[in-house]
């Protein structure tokens, strides 16, 4: 889980461990019919609180992706692993999973670039950059762009999901996306804390975002590690 470290616009402990084990549902590495281990023991290994876990399994089990059988255990239920916070988050760790998080690295409304791509019908978006991770681990850097027109954002309300930060605040939900992926130079913001200098070739996505408007809200660009993560996409 996350260290010391973990900034306050983390999520909830026990959102955090739920949506682990969404990741792991959609992936397969949980399976239908699947007793999970006693809940002493997962508390154990995952270093929370027997409170904090059956909170989280109590979020399981409103969306549909647990039964909890009294005197025998809590089996998984194959339900809508779209329901997840990070349902359109596609990076995971060479090993599989991993819980994503966010540090920002800087937060302007700013004019959108000349050389952009239309989206959104303001000429003025918000920049988002922060540094993304996978549990502890340092995975990529992005930058979103975030339509004039959506609204206005505020730092200290965002959390590690933008998407849910749109929902809370904003009155909108990303619906759905178009992901565009090839190989592009980190840029010369990227921090030092990064796993890769400025200029390498590394993996690269550009997205699409739409709410329930024609056009796409939000554009962004993501700089990932290789060495250190993929990009998945799973059709079912």
């Amino acid at each position: 889980m996350q260290s010391s470290s973990q900034t306050s616009n983390a999520l909830p402990l026990y959102l955090q461990i739920s949506e682990l084990l969404i990741r792991d549902i959609a992936a397969g590495r949980l399976i239908d019919g699947e007793r999970l281990p006693p809940e002493r023991d997962m508390a154990d290994e995952l270093g929370i609180s027997i409170g904090t876990l059956r909170k989280a399994l109590a979020d399981l089990t409103e969306k549909g992706l647990l039964e909890r059988v009294q005197g025998s255990g809590n089996y998984i239920r194959q339900g809508r692993t779209q329901e997840s916070i990070y349902a359109m988050f596609r990076l995971e760790l060479l090993s599989g999973g991993g819980l994503p998080r966010a540090d920002i690295l800087s937060l302007e409304r700013l004019r959108k670039p000349d050389e952009f791509p239309d989206f959104g019908k303001s000429p003025e978006g918000t920049r988002i950059r922060r540094l993304r991770y996978l549990n502890d681990v340092i995975i990529a850097v992005e930058e979103i762009w975030l339509d004039g027109d959506a609204g206005f954002v505020k730092r200290d309300l965002l959390s590690d999901s933008l998407y849910r930060f749109y929902q809370k605040h904003l009155g909108f939900w990303i619906t759905r996306a178009e992901d565009r992926v090839t190989i592009g130079e980190v840029p010369d913001w990227a921090p030092e804390d990064f796993t890769m200098k400025p200029g390498t070739l590394t993996g690269f996505i550009e997205r699409f975002s739409w709410s329930d408007r024609s056009e796409p809200v939000e554009y962004s660009r993501t700089w990932f590690d290789t060495n250190r993560a993929h990009y998945v996409q799973r059709l079912k």
